[in-house]
């Protein structure tokens, strides 16, 4: 008789946890529909998560002139990434156990001069930011949010769409009695990213007689209730998001629909382990960085120098000035690291361009990925067996659900994360996140089961690694 041992089985979440735990997934579930309907941009998802630190008792680590083991700091970088850190009973010197996700997502952006109207209607045009299908953008209601800063200096935070009581926008799509040009094209060209033109108003501005009625009625209301001239646009960033609040999926409500999960579903994760932590014996790290859909560029994107130059600080106040960069050198080397960002779900409508046996099934658990990056492993982190092993076995002993995967087929496409950044450091870095449908979709799905065990996983890996 074959021993069942031999085998290895994936096994769905409900197969393995008890009625208590059952009750605690949709609470968890719950606490994170909040968190990412207040957190539509990068910029909201750091002010959510700063709040929730707070709350947790974290101080800023600007302001800290003496750091000691315990103690709960955060800190922000340009408003668009943060770091949160609970120093360990370790030195830093000796390594930190981090988990690091990014809080920007897949959307589309003003341009710098968007304005202008066009046959009785004023739109705004567009630059798209990060991977999306154009045609998924079109004919469905759009939210705005933003910063606006003006010529004084003067900050002004813009949000409209999501209140039950605001105007939405929108993007056009041709009838489909007129399509038989766009019909033709594949899906890819269908719809121009020069066409992804927001309708913002269409009413024209009283005692106004020339062609530029339109775009003077939406200017006129804008500086109305902002202040704001038309160059103001010139100095912002403005984002155009889908309207509406996360939502329950089946009839079950086993599954959740939100904009964003890709990556904020892991920022809500590893934020949640991170806030419930008290005396690790390495120090805790959590990281959400920017720009991660865009290659990790900029200031706030992990390829800058801002965490480096934060952990140097770090190792500067807790050591009492004793600075070498030899130290931080050893505290990035010697670190371990999850790199939390969301993987490819099997999705049954198109099972096609999965490996069905190396794919991650939804509703069996956190997903580890050991090599994301484009076809032959182009830009892959390719996470060793060693470490990977000491995963299992911390994961398996206290009853983490967890199951491996990659993007999909060796020649379908590919995709990269921030792992391959913080390898470069030499520290052992590994995938491991949420599985997703739909993703970079204006509305992706993931399982409310998984969004626990994920949470389960990095308060183990916090708490025991």
């Amino acid at each position: 008789m074959v021993n069942d041992n031999l085998f290895y089985k994936k096994h769905y979440i409900w197969e393995k946890v008890n009625e208590g735990v059952k009750e605690e997934v949709f609470k968890v579930a719950d606490d994170y529909k909040k968190f990412i309907d207040a957190s539509k941009t990068e910029r909201l998802s750091v002010k959510e998560i700063v709040r929730q630190a707070k709350k947790a008792g974290f101080k800023n680590f600007k302001d800290m002139d003496e750091i000691k083991q315990g103690d709960k700091l955060y800190y922000v970088n340009k408003e668009k990434a943060a770091v949160l850190v609970v120093v360990g009973n370790e030195t830093i010197e000796k390594g930190m156990n981090i988990v690091g996700s990014h809080v920007d997502s897949p959307r589309i952006d003003l341009k710098q001069n968007p304005l202008y109207e066009e046959h009785g209607i004023t739109l705004l045009k567009t630059h798209y930011y990060g991977g999306i299908r154009k045609y998924q953008w079109v004919a469905i209601p759009l939210a705005l949010y933003g910063t606006v800063v003006k010529e004084n200096g003067e900050a002004i935070d813009i949000a409209i769409g999501d209140d039950e009581n605001d105007p939405v926008f929108y993007i056009t799509d041709l009838l489909p009695h007129l399509a038989k040009d766009q019909n033709d094209k594949k899906l890819s060209e269908a719809i121009e990213g020069e066409g992804l033109n927001v309708i913002i108003g269409s009413l024209p501005a009283e005692g106004k007689e020339d062609d530029k009625k339109f775009k003077l009625n939406v200017l006129k209301i804008l500086n109305e209730k902002y202040g704001m001239i038309e160059e103001d646009f010139l100095t912002a960033e403005l984002e155009i998001v889908p309207a509406g609040k996360a939502r329950d999926v089946g009839i079950d409500r086993g599954m959740i629909m939100a904009y964003g999960h890709d990556d904020r579903v892991c920022a809500y994760t590893s934020l949640r382990a991170i806030l419930e932590l008290d005396s690790p014996q390495r120090t805790a790290v959590a990281l959400f960085a920017d720009k991660e859909e865009v290659g990790s560029n900029g200031n706030t994107g992990m390829h800058s120098m801002f965490f480096n130059n934060m952990v140097a600080e770090l190792i500067a106040i807790k050591n009492n000035g004793n600075y070498s960069e030899l130290l931080l050198k050893r505290a990035l080397e010697n670190s371990s690291m999850l790199s939390s960002d969301v993987a490819a779900g099997v999705d049954p409508t198109y099972p096609h361009v999965t490996e069905i046996q190396n794919a991650a099934i939804m509703g069996k658990g956190v997903a580890l990925v050991k090599y994301t990056g484009s076809r032959g492993k182009s830009g892959a982190n390719d996470a060793n067996a060693e470490y990977i092993g000491k995963l299992r076995k911390l994961f398996n002993e206290n009853n983490v659900v967890w199951q491996t995967s990659e993007l999909g087929k060796v020649d379908q496409g590919g995709g990269g994360t921030i792992a391959y950044i913080l390898a470069n450091y030499n520290m052992d870095v590994v995938d491991l996140g949420v599985p997703v449908l739909s993703m970079h979709a204006p509305y992706e799905l993931v399982s409310k089961t998984d969004v626990y065990m994920t949470y389960k996983a990095y308060n183990t890996f916090y708490n025991k690694y």
